[in-house]
């Protein structure tokens, strides 16, 4: 992992996450954060090598990008997560890297040489689970527009359990993207929410098999980076495979 270890978060950081222990020990705060630190590191515990091929991607997984393209990244994510928002359309001021979701998308997305599969790490609270099950709603009924809606949702963010995420919210929300059907999606969700909690389920235990301890979370080759990083830090990781 780049960068070296530091205890401030006045520091310009290269690697931010949520940590799931400490919002089970129920001292997460608003602002808390997880450095890493070493080239190549590994959260506390060191957890096993990682490979992407281990990593499982169904149908019901949402996936960017061909599916031959030749560099996969998983990425575990829970749509309060500032460090999430950070990476994926930035906008958030105390946490000072640049987006690098879309020059992911830009540069190997758009090029073939990248698919990117959206993984469930919904941790934060009730709204973390409600975003998520709207997402494979979604996904479910709309592929095509899924990251436009995984995108809208990041930039309507607020703070954690403000409602942002509640059902009402979202329904407001995908009433504004044009070809989504908000009573339709809500519908879905109504009937597949069993179903669609177990897959939000299995996804969070994945990537905690992997050693993800909280948000965001990514798997490519076998290189996990566990938390917010800039471009340059998913660049090399994916220029190594190709």
């Amino acid at each position: 992992m780049p960068g070296e270890q530091v205890s401030s978060a006045v520091h310009t950081l290269q690697k931010f996450s949520i940590p799931l222990a400490i919002v089970i020990a129920g001292a997460l705060v608003a602002g808390a954060l997880y450095f890493g630190g070493g080239s190549g590191g590994a959260p506390p515990g060191s957890p096993a090598p990682v490979d992407i091929k281990d990593v499982s991607i169904q149908a019901d997984d949402p996936v960017i990008g061909e599916k031959n393209a030749p560099v996969t990244l998983a990425y575990w994510f829970d749509y309060q997560c500032p460090f999430c928002k950070a990476v994926d359309v930035g906008g958030v001021p105390q946490i000072p890297i640049e987006p690098a979701m879309p020059s992911l998308i830009k540069d190997y997305v758009q090029t073939g040489k990248l698919k990117i599969v959206f993984k469930d790490y919904a941790f934060l609270g009730p709204d973390s689970t409600t975003a998520a099950l709207y997402k494979h709603a979604v996904w479910e009924l709309y592929p095509e527009q899924f990251y436009e809606w995984h995108e809208a949702i990041f930039k309507a963010q607020d703070e954690e359990n403000g409602g942002f995420g509640d059902e009402s919210s979202i329904l407001a929300l995908i009433r504004t993207l044009p070809g989504l059907d908000a009573e339709r999606l809500q519908q879905k969700v109504a009937e597949k929410r069993d179903a669609y909690l177990a897959l939000i389920a299995e996804d969070q235990q994945e990537g905690a098999s992997f050693g993800i301890q909280g948000t965001p979370g990514f798997i490519t080759g076998t290189t996990l980076i566990p938390g917010a990083d800039d471009f340059s830090t998913f660049k090399a990781a994916i220029d190594s495979q190709l």
